[in-house]
Parts: structure tokens; C-alpha cells; sequence
């Protein structure tokens, strides 16, 4: 609601300070066309989770040259948190407000999250009030990650792609997910559901959805396992993954099956630092720009 709330203060501030359309920029003269790109992500405080960001940004950058590109967080706990440490960066709404002013007239709005989930609704929302605002000749928002079966086929690819090679058939992977409440939840079991048709040694929960661990496990027993590799399905390995998947607190997933008797290997690698998924966001990004184009 918080967040919500800020988007709306922003687009009102903007509205009173005599904001008008595009085409009505300059005493009825059109405005010189300038596409741009604005990446959105939730973000994350931790050093070690640049290189994931940095990887995004230079295959976006190598993809579509000489289209400006912006970042902006969602999180406003991380925007809080890297402020303090010098570093500023801008939610969706001051982001796209900027890019209003710096005479952009279209913008790709990219999510960079795993599922349309409640962080890309609101994402959705905030780029629908400037549509309606009339900020852009055009502004459109980017599938995230897991949208399409096309997009399944590819992240199922891209799974099989990055286990160990080192690891035996059977043994397990365990992926987690971060999870939500909204219904785009689902895509994390069909994904599961997808991987395991040509690995069915493949697990895939959520630490804040369905699957849970604790189904995990019961999967993992049911088949004797008694080795998993546990690697995070997200874009980064931050807070959730160095803890909640990695950590050494009783309810850690590498805790609770250790105790269960199953050896865990760890990895600790953001999705987003393999290049087979950043290229699934990268080509998400040519949907709002083919229609500029129309």
C-alpha cells in the first residue's frame, strides 16, 4: 500500500506541475522521438549480487545499441539501504518522472522478475498511470521471466544447462524460488512440472510459496535421495539465498535436509549470471519495441 501510495503522490505532484502530452509539448510542435529502456527490479543491497545486474545491463546494452538504458529498484527497504551507502537509485515512478524530463517520448518498461507476480502488477499499474497521463507518445512493460510456453521451454533449457556437470543422475537439484501469494505463483510448479519430463531428479520450491520445503522433502525421500545440489532460482543470490537456502539457522533448507539426512552441496549463483536466462528478459524487451514501431 506503502508503495503504492508513493506512486500515486508522484503522479499527482506531476500532474499539478502542469505536465501535459507529448504531442502538446512545445506550443504544438511534436517532440523529437527518443526511445529509451527503463530495467525494473526489486533490487538488492549486496555487493555480490552486482554481477547478476552487471550482466543484465551489458546484454541489454549489446541487444539494442545506442538506446539509453535506466535502472530502477521496486524495493524501497534497498533503495533506503544503498542510500545510506552512497549509492542512489530510483523507484519506477522518479525514474520514468526523469526520463519524462529528459524529453523521452518512448520507453520499454522491462520487468526483470521471475513471474507477474504482486511486484509486476504494481509495476503494471505505475506504467498504466503514465500512459494515462499522457507522459510518453508510448510506454509499454515487458513480459518478466516466466510469461509463455515459450518461455518455459526456454527456462527449462536453460536449467538443464547450468546443474553441475560433475553431478550423477542421481542425485538431486533443488532450485528455490522466492514465492508469493499472487495466483502467478503456479508458475513454479508447472515449471517443475515441465524440468522434471527430462529430469525427473529436478525440485523446484519457493521459501515464500508453493512448493514448500517441507513438500520438497517429502518428494526427496519418497525417492531416497541422498544428495541435492541447492541452487536459487532468482535473478540474484542475496539476502534469500546466502539465508534462507545457504544460512545455518534451524529452518534453512540446507539445514532441514541435512537433518533429514540428506548431503547438500551449494551453489550460489543468481540466475541472471547465465547468459541462457538473461536472454529470455533481453528478448522480452523487442515486444514494446516492435510496437513503437507500429
Amino acid at each position: 500500500m506503502k508503495r503504492t501510495a508513493l506512486g500515486l503522490a508522484v503522479l499527482l505532484a506531476l500532474v499539478a506541475m502542469g505536465t501535459t502530452p507529448v504531442h502538446a509539448a512545445g506550443h504544438g510542435h511534436q517532440k523529437v522521438r527518443k526511445v529509451g529502456i527503463l530495467l525494473v527490479a526489486f533490487g538488492s543491497s549486496e555487493q555480490s549480487t552486482q554481477v547478476s545486474f552487471d550482466n543484465i545491463d551489458r546484454k541489454v546494452r549489446a541487444a539494442y545499441p545506442g538506446i539509453p538504458v535506466r535502472w530502477a529498484y521496486t524495493s524501497t527497504i534497498i533503495r533506503k539501504k544503498l542510500a545510506r551507502q552512497g549509492k542512489m537509485l530510483d523507484s519506477p515512478e522518479v525514474a520514468l518522472a526523469r526520463m519524462q524530463d529528459e524529453d523521452f517520448t518512448h520507453v520499454a518498461v522491462q520487468s526483470l522478475h521471475t513471474i507477474g507476480g504482486a511486484e509486476f502488477h504494481d509495476l503494471r499499474r505505475t506504467v498504466g498511470a503514465f500512459t494515462a497521463m499522457g507522459a510518453f507518445e508510448r510506454i509499454m512493460l515487458g513480459y518478466p521471466l516466466l510469461a509463455t510456453q515459450k518461455d518455459m521451454e526456454r527456462s527449462v533449457d536453460a536449467i538443464l544447462g547450468i546443474i553441475p556437470a560433475h553431478r550423477k543422475k542421481s542425485e538431486a537439484v533443488v532450485f528455490m524460488g522466492h514465492g508469493s501469494h499472487h495466483p502467478a505463483n503456479a508458475f513454479y510448479a508447472a515449471l517443475m512440472f515441465q524440468v522434471q519430463r527430462r529430469d525427473p531428479n529436478i525440485f523446484i520450491g519457493c521459501v515464500e510459496g508453493y512448493p514448500p520445503i517441507d513438500e520438497v522433502l517429502a518428494m526427496l525421500q519418497e525417492k531416497k535421495i541422498q544428495k541435492v545440489y541447492l541452487m536459487p532460482f532468482m535473478s540474484v543470490a542475496g539476502d534469500h539465498a546466502k539465508n534462507d537456502m545457504a544460512g545455518d539457522e534451524p529452518d534453512s533448507w540446507k539445514t532441514i535436509l541435512t537433518e533429514a539426512g540428506i548431503e547438500c552441496e551449494l551453489i550460489l549463483k543468481g540466475i541472471a549470471e547465465f547468459d541462457s536466462f538473461v536472454e529470455i528478459w533481453v528478448d522480452h524487451i523487442q515486444g514494446p519495441l516492435a510496437h513503437f514501431d507500429q
